[in-house]
């Protein structure tokens, strides 16, 4: 959201974790588990083995909470890039909510797509000395894909194409 005297972002990208499944999914999967923890809950019972509801009981809880507390968790982390004013900002949001914000000047900024063997490539936004890791949780693609779009910003700054129509060859 930009407030008075700020200018338009020249580029911004906000990058979340892969979710692995929807709240209906989440449901599906804890549906399936309350079924088959009643289907072993009812059959160790008429074998007399009764004290074994309870465990399963506590299983089906563990599992609804775990999956829960996971779908909260990755809901959180979030990060923004922004290039704007001079300036490349890079905003981060933990699993807590804490949130964590890195600038760099954007006529120094490069962005390093690192390949590391058997392992997802590292990229990378650098500046004097200083560095920070972007996009740790996306996959290769998309990695790729910021790198190349977050370079082709910044090359876009650091040479920008003035057109002046007074300028143009042609013109009489």
């Amino acid at each position: 959201m930009m407030t008075a005297g700020q200018e338009a972002p020249l580029f911004e990208a906000l990058t979340v974790p892969h979710q692995s499944g929807s709240a209906a999914g989440l449901r599906v999967i804890a549906g399936l588990v309350m079924l088959a923890s009643g289907g072993l809950t009812i059959l160790f019972w008429s074998l007399g083995a009764w004290p074994v509801a309870g465990f399963m009981g506590g299983e089906v809880v563990l599992v609804i909470g775990l999956l829960r507390a996971h779908r909260r968790w990755s809901n959180r982390i979030a990060e923004r890039i922004t290039l704007a004013g001079g300036r490349v900002r890079v905003d981060r949001t933990d699993r807590k909510g804490r949130q964590r914000a890195v600038e760099f000047d954007a006529y120094w900024a490069r962005v390093a797509l690192t390949e590391r063997p058997g392992r997802v490539s590292e990229l990378r936004l650098a500046a004097r000395g200083r560095s920070t890791e972007i996009g740790h949780f996306l996959h290769e693609p998309e990695k790729t894909s910021l790198a190349e779009a977050l370079t082709t910003a910044l090359r876009n700054y650091r040479n920008p194409v003035f057109d002046n129509p007074q300028t143009r060859a042609g013109l009489d």
